[in-house]
């Protein structure tokens, strides 16, 4: 048997025909859909980008424990486990958070691997020259400014803080000069990952025993696509008159109205070159026959704000419907049932674990919570009441499928609230040495096979949405989640199933405390 992965990051589901989208062009989404199973009712777990990554190797949660970081020695790898077993597994990515200090040992478990250079400001081409625009950043040609580009966003941004600003200031000029090297659609690092993906299925097509693992950052912010994906949309980009605007902050967005149209058609371009990739890897399975004998799946980590809730980005925000709920698709060859839809409640960051290695023979560990989706994708059979996901030190989130219910800190100081690790790292810098001022030593958790962790109180890193409240969604009859229900008998029925699932993969006592819950 043999195994396909795509994943792309931050796609969201309305933006795709198969999920009642009319406007974006994206047949072979449909095109997918119309082959494999499409899942109705699936969520995030861990977010965001490395949490979800490790969810997705070990096959539970992890955003109670530990904010972004590695892998942890004790966390059992789902890759790994299939290397071990026989099975190759071969990633092919230009994700650059693999390789930054809150990633660091991903790629490694798998037993081949490939990396493509370029994305959000990557730190890869050293070029001291003044950026050139690359032809198709916007349909021009010039000069690149860095003090208008700065003039335009803080327009956009006036309220933002310097130091933010000058984080952006650095990341933007960076992907100025990357977009430079990758001015034709050839170069640029989601042609060159499934064109890696590709090359390794023509070459190993007629072996069996083997998982690629397609993944491309896109179509992540900055939303950069060449004039073909762009002229798909003309109509609405030609409409646009503000400034040069395709990386959006996570931020509020009330005050921008022309700039959250024309974001939605900068996404949108890219969603487009997306599915045009996910085409040519359909085209590969007709042409080599594959569909017999290879699952294919197709999954993100989560969506994206573009203006919904007077919103862009996540994790500054509650997790609303646009971000949580996301686009999840699978072609299972042992029963080949094509074109149907499944409304179990499904969590494919911790469910594709267990899916794959018993789809290759192989048990999953005690330690994995999630569930194996065979019976799903067979017959809609569930394998779950309620589902918790969320950030670490946000609100802990729960759904049943029609309700979500956001439990936020009961305290404007947000603690307790302590980090367990033995990596102590954040997304592009170690801890800081104050943070291990006070470093205690904890007991394992029941999933660290023995191994104590240190416990790190968070007093650099600064939790996020501590300032929103407990809320709860009728997302059934309200699926914009404009209105807020009230229902003590609803609210209660979930608050019990969140703590039944925070025991279940042994959640820190002061989890509890935090959330004012009664364990």
């Amino acid at each position: 048997m043999k195994a396909i992965v795509v994943m792309f990051d931050t796609l969201s589901r309305h933006f795709l025909p198969s999920y009642g989208n009319d406007w974006v062009h994206a047949p072979n989404f449909q095109r997918l859909s119309d082959r494999a199973v499409t899942f109705d009712t699936s969520y995030v777990c861990s977010m965001p980008c490395m949490p979800a990554r490790r969810d997705w190797h070990t096959g539970r949660p992890n955003f109670l424990h530990r904010s972004w970081g590695p892998l942890e020695p004790f966390d059992d790898s789902m890759p790994k486990m299939l290397s071990d077993a026989g099975v190759h597994t071969h990633l092919t990515t230009d994700h650059n958070h693999y390789f930054e200090d809150g990633g660091l040992n991903y790629h490694t478990h798998y037993t081949t691997w490939q990396y493509w250079r370029g994305q959000e400001g990557d730190p890869w081409i050293g070029d001291l020259n003044e950026p050139q625009i690359p032809k198709g950043a916007f349909g021009k040609n010039g000069i690149y400014s860095e003090e208008k580009v700065f003039e335009d966003y803080r327009k956009v941004f006036p309220e933002e803080s310097d130091a933010s600003m000058d984080r952006l200031r650095y990341l933007t000029r960076q992907d100025w000069v990357n977009r430079g090297f990758m001015n034709v659609e050839e170069n640029q690092p989601q042609a060159l990952t499934f064109k890696a993906g590709l090359d390794f299925i023509d070459r190993n097509a007629d072996h069996d025993n083997w998982m690629l693992h397609i993944e491309t950052f896109d179509p992540h912010e900055p939303f950069y696509t060449l004039d073909r994906y762009k002229e798909l949309y003309q109509e609405h980009h030609d409409a646009y008159d503000g400034p040069f605007f395709d990386w959006p902050m996570y931020a509020r967005t009330n005050d921008h109205p022309e700039e959250n149209k024309h974001l939605r058609v900068e996404y949108a371009a890219l969603v487009s070159m997306c599915d045009e990739y996910l085409g040519k890897v359909m085209d590969m399975m007709d042409a080599k026959g594959l569909w017999d004998d290879t699952m294919l799946i197709v999954w993100t980590d989560h969506g994206f704000l573009l203006g919904e809730h007077d919103w862009w980005g996540k994790m500054s925000m509650p997790m609303y419907q646009e971000i949580a709920h996301t686009p999840f698709f699978i072609w299972d060859p042992r029963v080949g049932i094509s074109g149907e839809r499944r409304q179990s409640l499904v969590q494919p960051s911790i469910d594709l674990a267990p899916t794959l290695l018993n789809f290759f023979g192989l048990q999953p560990t005690k330690d994995m919570t999630g569930q194996d989706l065979a019976c799903v994708i067979a017959s809609d059979t569930p394998v779950r009441e309620a589902a918790i996901f969320g950030m670490h030190g946000a609100h802990v989130n729960i759904t049943d499928g029609r309700y979500v219910y956001m439990r936020a800190p009961q305290n404007p100081e947000n603690k307790p609230l302590y980090q367990y690790t033995l990596m102590p790292t954040h997304m592009r810098a170690h801890f800081a040495v104050e943070d291990f001022y006070d470093l205690q030593v904890a007991e394992p958790f029941d999933f660290q096979k023995g191994a104590k962790t240190m416990k790190i109180e968070n007093v650099t890193w600064v939790a996020r949405d501590r300032q929103f409240d407990t809320m709860l969604w009728d997302t059934q009859e309200n699926p914009s989640q404009t209105v807020g229900l009230v229902s003590f008998e609803v609210e209660e029925c979930l608050k019990s199933q969140m703590i039944e699932l925070m025991k279940n993969i042994d959640a820190p006592s002061e989890q509890f405390v935090r959330l004012g819950l009664d364990a």
